[in-house]
């Protein structure tokens, strides 16, 4: 033979697959704080540490005379289903849905969303269930879809990714069209 192993596929690459040369972005003080939060915490305890300083920060925006967050959101009339035409809400539309953590029920609104505000998708399908990749569960969902060719092209937290994952877009954060 010519020196290749016999089996030419992925996994005898995959060491000089998981160790490519990629450029991410510096790690910022908040990036490593957040993963040393995710590192340390189970994801329930992860929930009741962002439940409860969310709940604080409220409190002390109610003592300085500023308003809490969410002010706002309520679903729709009637749910969105595969196929209906809908208008993404504006960023501030949205931002004012979202409480300290940038999260409406559990449901993160990322930066990377941002460009589609605005803009005018159609619903590829309603997410009843998803598999939570941080606790290896299959997590049930409400309120929350899938729009059509919306993928996410990486973070500025962790760079460019390949994976190509459908964004997930709470309801409120929509307006259904016709």
């Amino acid at each position: 033979m010519d020196g290749r192993p016999a089996v030419d596929c992925q996994i005898s690459n995959l060491r000089a697959l998981a160790e490519a040369p990629d450029s991410m972005p510096p790690a910022s003080l908040l990036r490593r704080l957040k993963l040393l939060v995710r590192r340390r915490l189970s994801p329930a305890q992860e929930r009741r540490l962002k439940m409860r300083t969310n709940d604080l920060l409220n409190r002390l925006a109610r003592l300085s005379g500023r308003g809490v967050r969410p002010a706002a959101a309520e679903a729709g009339t009637s749910p969105l289903q595969a196929g209906d035409l809908v208008r993404v809400r504006s960023r501030a539309e949205i931002e004012a849905t979202l409480n300290h953590w940038r999260q409406l029920k559990g449901c993160t609104f990322m930066p990377e969303m941002a460009p589609y505000c605005g803009s005018v998708q159609r619903v590829l399908k309603r997410m009843e269930r998803f598999v939570d990749e941080r606790d290896l569960e299959v997590k049930r969902s409400r309120g929350i879809v899938l729009l059509e060719g919306v993928l996410c092209q990486g973070t500025a937290d962790f760079g460019r990714c390949d994976r190509a994952c459908h964004l997930f877009w709470r309801e409120e954060w929509l307006e259904k069209i016709g």
